[in-house]
């Protein structure tokens, strides 16, 4: 047991290149023989997660150097997932933050990076990508330095070693080198960094258990897992413990069945564990996060882990569209509910409750592509629903009315400047600062209501043509905005049930963008495009040509087509208005209203 430990955290903007460090680092520890060339990046292994190149899940891995045990976290970078990077930082204790040497810190990193610095971890600065056309490191030094002093570091966490590496090509370095270059010949800078300047340990593998789970994992079985940081006395299989909900919460007596160690991206049984290691236990079913596993005769609770409360709320409803059961395999409410319950076990930052109506639950949590990974997951898994437009959550403080307020970074090309703040100030957003960067691109930070962002990226992807980068965080409650205006177009209603036919969308053309193609079925309410005035318009979608048997003189004029609007499940539930569902299936997304006959519309807009 005299083995040393170091516990890490990795932060990083999405796309700075995190993965693959982590990667590099596995590869270079001996922790995958020569042979083992790894093609595919290793810790995101989500589907989801490999398709968008992001990271949602914190997940653990360990390697060994120079006889030191290091434990790495791998924690996301999006807001969103706040909930996730909350239980990462409580298990480690220093934090390496990843920058990329031309982008320079972004928003994301930032909202990570004061998580760790408000509990009190030193940060070791890496400037990845050095070796990129347009590096540009001092920059990113003294923009990391100016952010850390933003935050309110201490003396101490502003004294922070800098580690230059490229992690696609496997070196780091302490010292700069030329363009072009190989700075250093590996990763040992880095990892003899994170020896020096992170503490070990210092728990006495005597004292009393105290283990606090940070995450929960789920095997067929062994049933539920719980992963968390030893931080004192010593734990063994079949050892009887006690689970406590903080200092005053519940206690339940609970055994040990197995406890396993990370090596590498395995986990390997353990005959005992002490201080500093994340351990994965099982057989106890009543484990949550938060909990800590306790001595019985002597407990030592930790307070439960806090999480920020969810900002976002959205319905979920029961399918209830003429061509609902035809794709999925769960579609009844009390299915949704199990599944919703089960995501409850480890995705701490989602609440969800019932609602007055039977077959509709509101699901709440922190942004929207929380959400929204939430429901590709579920259509993946075999659910059929339908969701509601994101509604945020307002709270009442001082009896007065408050919303959640986000930090908005747009890096955009010079020539796109003008609309993209005007559709800003229109959403009620206040410009905090506008930095150019001397090569054709400026970066706007705002200050702007949630609700004005729902929506908002499609429109951003528009103005800017595809080329400009926006990333949003919460920031804080503040008393409300007042009103924002909603989407600019009226949407296109089929009127009938039936199949859309070619001829009915080239009658269709000149009224607006569509979302449908030839052949796909249609029924009355469903949306099949977007207006190109700004008043719903009811239209015959499954219209067919009348067939005579006189000859025509003259050759019929060919239908042209404007290609549909490719419908991805973010765009739907971006797009839509109150009065609105998105349909979700494993293999569609239709947009519908939410009362299906007309007459059930303006009885329902009357009211």
């Amino acid at each position: 047991m005299t083995q040393q430990i170091r516990n890490i955290a990795i932060i990083a903007h999405v796309d700075h290149g995190k993965t693959t460090m982590v990667d590099q680092l596995l590869r270079q520890s001996g922790t995958f023989a020569e042979h083992e060339k790894v093609v595919d990046t290793v810790m995101d292994n989500n589907a989801i997660e490999k398709e968008r190149g992001i990271t949602i899940l914190a997940k653990n891995c360990a390697v060994t150097w120079e006889g030191t045990h290091i434990n790495i976290v791998d924690t996301p970078g999006h807001a969103d997932f706040g909930g996730e990077v909350e239980r990462a930082l409580s298990m480690v204790d220093g934090v390496v933050l990843l920058i990329d040497a031309q982008e320079g810190p972004m928003p994301q990193t930032r909202f990570v990076t004061k998580k760790a610095l408000a509990l009190g971890l030193k940060p070791i600065l890496v400037v990845n990508k050095v070796d990129k056309p347009g590096a540009r490191p001092d920059y990113v030094v003294n923009a990391a330095f100016d952010l850390f002093d933003k935050l309110g570091a201490t003396d101490e966490q502003l004294d922070f070693p800098v580690v230059y590496a490229s992690g696609i090509n496997g070196w780091s370095s302490l010292e700069e080198g030329g363009q072009g270059e190989q700075w250093g010949p590996d990763m040992s800078a880095l990892f003899n960094t994170i020896l020096k300047h992170v503490p070990a340990q210092k728990g006495d593998p005597k004292a009393p258990l105290q283990l606090q789970i940070s995450a929960l994992d789920f095997s067929t079985f062994v049933g539920r897992i719980g992963v968390g940081r030893i931080s004192q006395g010593t734990i063994k299989p079949m050892m009887d413990v006690v689970v406590m909900e903080g200092p005053d919460g519940k206690t339940v007596k609970g055994r040990v069945n197995q406890v396993l160690t990370f090596q590498g991206l395995e986990r390997v049984q353990a005959t005992e564990a002490g201080p500093g290691e994340i351990v994965l236990i099982n057989g106890i079913s009543d484990i949550g996060i938060g909990v800590t596993v306790t001595d019985p005769s002597n407990p030592a609770p930790l307070p439960m882990l806090k999480v920020d409360e969810p900002t976002l709320t959205m319905n979920f409803c029961v399918n209830t569209s003429p061509l609902a059961g035809r794709e999925g395999k769960y579609v009844t409410s009390r299915q949704i509910w199990d599944r919703l319950q089960k995501e409850l076990q480890h995705n701490v930052a989602l609440r969800v409750s019932e609602t007055d109506e039977e077959g509709i639950f509101e699901v709440m949590g922190r942004g929207e592509l929380h959400l929204t990974i939430l429901l590709e997951n579920m259509r993946r898994e075999g659910f059929e629903m339908a969701v509601s437009k994101p509604r945020v959550v307002f709270r009442e403080i001082n009896g007065e009315k408050h919303e959640p307020i986000e930090l908005v970074t747009a890096d955009i090309e010079d020539q796109h400047q003008g609309g993209v703040m005007q559709a800003l100030g229109e959403r009620k957003g206040e410009l905090v600062n506008m930095e150019p960067d001397g090569r054709g691109r400026v970066r706007l930070e705002y200050r702007i209501p949630a609700r004005g962002l729902i929506g908002f990226t499609n429109e951003f992807l528009n103005l800017t043509r595809g080329s400009g980068l926006i990333s949003n965080i919460f920031d804080k409650y503040e008393p409300f905005k007042g009103e924002i205006g909603s989407r600019k177009n009226g949407v296109l209603i089929s009127m009938d049930d039936g199949e859309i036919f070619t001829y009915a969308l080239g009658k269709l053309d000149d009224r607006g963008r569509m979302f449908v193609r030839a052949n796909d079925p249609v029924y009355e309410g469903m949306i099949v495009g977007i207006h190109s005035r700004d008043n719903d318009l009811v239209v015959n979608a499954t219209r067919t040509k009348q067939l005579t048997n006189f000859r025509v003189s003259g050759k019929e004029d060919a239908i042209k087509i404007t290609p549909p609007i490719e419908l991805t499940l973010e765009y739907g539930v971006e797009f839509i208005e109150d009065d609105e569902l998105v349909e979700i299936t494993p293999k569609s997304v239709r947009l519908r209203k939410r009362y299906l006959k007309e007459h059930e519309r303006k009885r329902a807009s009357r009211e």
